[in-house]
């Protein structure tokens, strides 16, 4: 299966608002969890989750990719330089980094290794707008929450090194871009 990747941009924030209100869509979050939410929004409620998210893109900031199957909305990570969130309990000594938070997939295209490639393309995203370093949080395979951050064997398998725990079940994984 071919999956073209386009990072969210006002053009394609319908798409994003497509696969988010799509069945099992994170349209309860909106993706704002770790992010800083708008400040002239109340931060109660999805409505005000999108609404801040879709402020974002509206003054052309980094939110993350959209993944295509023809022109359909299928995939989606949340990739940002990390001062756009809320504090992650990551180290925050080095420079340039970029921190990728959150994936969705829908259940048709689960299972076809596009988390990975959703991970190479945040990592090409990330550098191509002058990140030095990418940041995650996966989880364990068996954990029983936080399973939209990924998983730390994927994590591994592309070259991201374990630097800590973030709370009880996150990991805090880096790679250099």
């Amino acid at each position: 299966m071919s999956i073209r990747y386009r990072p969210v941009t006002s053009s394609n924030w319908p798409d994003l608002v497509q696969l988010f209100e799509s069945r099992g869509g994170p349209h309860p979050c909106w993706c704002m969890v770790w992010r800083r939410m708008d400040k002239s929004l109340d931060s109660k409620g999805k409505a005000a989750k999108k609404a801040s998210l879709q402020s974002y893109v509206e003054r052309g900031l980094p939110v993350g990719l959209l993944g295509y199957a023809a022109d359909e909305p299928v995939a989606w990570c949340s990739v940002a330089p990390r001062e756009s969130y809320k504090k992650l309990q990551a180290n925050n000594s080095l420079p340039g980094v970029w921190s990728l938070v959150c994936f969705y997939l829908k259940k048709e295209h689960r299972g076809q290794g596009l988390t990975k490639a959703l991970i190479r393309q945040a990592m090409a995203y990330a550098k191509d707008n002058g990140a030095q370093y990418l940041e995650a949080y996966p989880v364990a395979a068996d954990s029983p929450s936080y399973r939209f951050m990924g998983f730390r064997p994927t994590f591994e398998q592309l070259d991201f090194e374990w630097r800590g725990m973030a709370g009880k079940r996150r990991n805090v994984m880096l790679t250099k871009l």
